[in-house]
């Protein structure tokens, strides 16, 4: 039963090892999704401690509940909302609101996003930032945003989800993860020209 070096085996192959008994399998899995978990829980859960034991709690209900997964999304677009979920499911239970960051907006997200793609500046921070992700400067103002943009930010740059599996993971519509990414790239842009001048990023 043990999975053969260099072959890759698909999201099929890995569950149905998985609920045969087959550990290596289920190790993959943890190994192929980890990375997207730990950009969940540590943009949503402030304390160190905390994330540790929500990330083995992430994969324990991806071992329980791994015999109901339909293949309706990919394997790993599950494991996030399962990682989403239990992130919200402890910050209930700490009492910790998890709300839009910026309620009562009076601008237009979503039109100010399609004017700004359609006539980019000829420097735009937010697409340096995303170019450099290894920069400390980026990470340290990525994580000065609210928690919700930290994670959406996360999950379409750097993971490079679709709305639609980011939708899945968040139970979000496309139109807010639209105007919310827009508001977290905004703020973001804003923080760097304030902190920063062009030639430190």
């Amino acid at each position: 039963m043990n999975n053969q070096p260099g072959i890759k085996l698909t999201d099929q192959e890995l569950v149905r090892k998985s609920l045969h008994g087959d550990r290596h399998a289920f190790a993959s899995i943890i190994k192929n999704t980890e990375g997207l978990v730990a950009q969940i829980v540590f943009k949503m859960i402030p304390n160190p401690e905390d994330r540790k034991d929500l990330a083995q709690e992430v994969y324990l209900r991806v071992f329980r509940n791994l015999e109901g997964f339909r293949f309706q999304s990919k394997l790993s677009t599950w494991v996030g909302q399962i990682s989403y979920n239990c992130c919200l499911n402890w910050l209930e239970k700490k009492k910790l609101s998890f709300p839009d960051p910026t309620p009562g907006s009076d601008e237009d997200p979503l039109e100010s996003l399609s004017t700004r793609e359609q006539t980019p500046s000829k420097w735009n921070p937010e697409t340096l930032a995303f170019k450099k992700q290894s920069s400390e400067i980026i990470k340290r103002e990525i994580e000065k945003l609210p928690p919700l943009y930290q994670t959406l930010i996360s999950l379409f740059h750097q993971e490079e989800m679709s709305y639609e599996e980011i939708g899945k993971i968040t139970s979000l519509p496309e139109g807010t993860l639209k105007s919310y990414l827009f508001r977290a790239r905004k703020m973001l842009k804003e923080n760097l020209l304030s902190n920063y001048k062009k030639e430190e990023l």
